[in-house]
């Protein structure tokens, strides 16, 4: 499939074992363009690539105790680009956490578990699904 067509990945984790399964996952099941960054830090200075969806971890101090966390990088995001769908993975299966990601505006919240990777797969496809009923309607609106 050309580069171009192909939805862009940023995957972001401190868990390198993880994140490499992550990857690997994605590239066996579906045709996307892929970047892996192991700290906020360089995902955010990679933004320029325009990604069209970030999974990002919510912890993020397994390599820098000092690095920034996932809330961090995740209002980073937002105020790059506010359209970036972000979903956030969590080892904590808490709601106040959960809650918490979506006060700052994350798509979604997985919990790491045996079933994120399917989770995940629908959550791609339902915010893609969003963003196209999104442009239809703007497309519709400025016809009016």
């Amino acid at each position: 499939m050309n580069n171009e067509k192909k939805i862009k990945l940023f995957l972001v984790d401190d868990d390198a074992v993880f994140l490499k399964s992550l990857e690997i996952e994605f590239l066996s099941h579906a045709d996307f363009s892929i970047e892996t960054f192991s700290t906020g830090e360089k995902c955010i200075s990679n933004l320029s690539h325009s990604p069209d969806l970030i999974i990002l971890d919510y912890q993020l101090d397994g390599i820098d105790k000092n690095a920034m966390n996932g809330m961090e990088t995740l209002d980073k995001i937002k105020e790059y680009n506010s359209d970036i769908p972000v979903v956030m993975l969590s080892s904590q299966d808490k709601i106040d956490v959960a809650i918490n990601c979506m006060h700052h505006k994350a798509f979604d919240y997985v919990v790491k578990s045996e079933t994120a990777f399917v989770r995940l797969q629908k959550i791609i496809t339902t915010a893609f699904h969003y963003k196209k009923i999104e442009k239809e309607l703007n497309w519709y609106m400025n016809r009016m």
